[in-house]
């Protein structure tokens, strides 16, 4: 039985042909996925946090914003941390992380 082992075990130089080249061959796929998945996944929502980001520096008393909970607001104050943003005569403090958009002016359109 030992002998059958060891003969399965035994390769010739025709039927292990995969070598250097075999290894490179089997990781192109792989290193593929990973190029798809950065550039269609990974680097967009690092862009798009970026954008978000840079928006919530720029903001600044007046401007209309809406949250992530979907209220329209006018800011009112400005701190480090956090905002004080009107909702028509309430104004409650807010996060910065959870302002959504900066709210830009609607083109009034009909249906």
């Amino acid at each position: 039985m030992i002998s059958e082992v060891y003969a399965m075990g035994t390769t010739t130089g025709a039927t292990n042909a995969q070598g250097p080249g075999g290894v490179l061959a089997s990781l192109v796929p792989l290193i593929l996925m990973v190029a798809i998945f950065y550039f269609l996944l990974i680097r967009p929502q690092q862009k798009k946090a970026k954008q978000h980001q840079d928006m919530l520096e720029t903001l600044k008393k007046g401007d209309t914003v809406i949250t992530n909970a979907g209220f329209y607001g006018v800011i009112e104050e400005v701190h480090a941390e956090y905002f004080i943003i009107s909702f028509g005569g309430v104004s409650i403090k807010t996060l910065r992380n959870a302002v959504s958009i900066l709210a830009t002016e609607e083109k009034n359109t009909t249906v």
